[in-house]
């Protein structure tokens, strides 16, 4: 089987953008550190805003709201570091780090310092599913490749707000009032509404679904069910369904392509 970085990276530079819900985080640094393993140069950012990064996750960490003065800070160390996160502010009032422009994100693209850059371009309040506001996500023009992120915890799940970010929008998508039960078909139409887990994907890019959390054999077959409704019924331009796990390392159970389905 493929490995994460072959699946999604398969050329030699871009932009992965994350959106949607389930572990982007955790997904973002472990991919930066699976193609920093196979000599990539990787940034790692965000449109929104991310906690900041354990030494583990990320040992340079540059904050500054100048990209100018990014791009030469990482210029002077990105060849030995192979990896560096950089963010525009430290907030005060959360801690968290906020992010930059699209704009300025294809601007670090346009610089050649990087091979790839992964972009969290998306926030979920930490819930395992999303459904965007009108103003999300903020996914860069340049992103040539768009991973959308659910976590698998929630089929069977109760729609509620502590399992869901935006629920009631979402049960809207999903066809689901409050309380009632996340199917595998719910999930499914999450994804395939246009106001959905895919919304605002840049014409250009490569669609792929990473199904996460599949942490026993109930999970991974949830995954592998949605993986074939979405065959069946997807718009086109999406690639792939990974069913797997992102946290100590990515692990792949299954991959499920869907170029050319229908």
């Amino acid at each position: 089987m493929k490995t994460i970085e072959e699946i999604f990276c398969n050329e030699s530079r871009g932009v992965l953008s994350l959106t949607g819900g389930g572990g982007k985080t955790s997904l973002m640094f472990q991919l930066a550190r699976l193609l920093v393993g196979t000599g990539m140069r990787v940034l790692t950012t965000t449109t929104t805003r991310i906690f900041p990064p354990t030494a583990e996750q990320s040992e340079k960490v540059f904050i500054d709201q100048d990209p100018e003065l990014i791009m030469r800070l990482a210029s002077a160390c990105i060849q030995a570091a192979r990896h560096v996160t950089a963010v525009s502010t430290r907030l005060a009032d959360s801690g968290k780090l906020q992010g930059f422009s699209p704009e300025t994100i294809c601007t670090f693209a346009e610089s050649g310092l990087f091979d790839w850059i992964i972009v969290e371009a998306d926030g979920a309040a930490m819930r395992p599913l999303k459904s965007p506001d009108d103003h999300e996500p903020v996914i860069p023009s340049c992103t040539t490749i768009h991973v959308a992120v659910a976590g698998l915890e929630a089929v069977g799940a109760k729609l509620n707000e502590n399992m869901v970010f935006r629920s009631g929008r979402a049960g809207e998508l999903m066809e689901l009032s409050a309380g009632e039960t996340i199917t595998e078909a719910a999930l499914t139409r999450l994804f395939v509404n246009p106001h959905g887990l895919l919304k605002g994907s840049p014409p250009k890019a490569r669609r792929f679904i990473f199904l996460n959390k599949a942490d026993d054999r109930k999970r991974r077959e949830s995954g592998v069910r949605i993986a074939e409704l979405l065959r069946h019924s997807l718009h086109p331009g999406v690639a792939g369904v990974v069913v797997g796990q992102a946290l100590a390392g990515v692990r792949i159970h299954s991959f499920h392509p869907l170029e050319g389905a229908k």
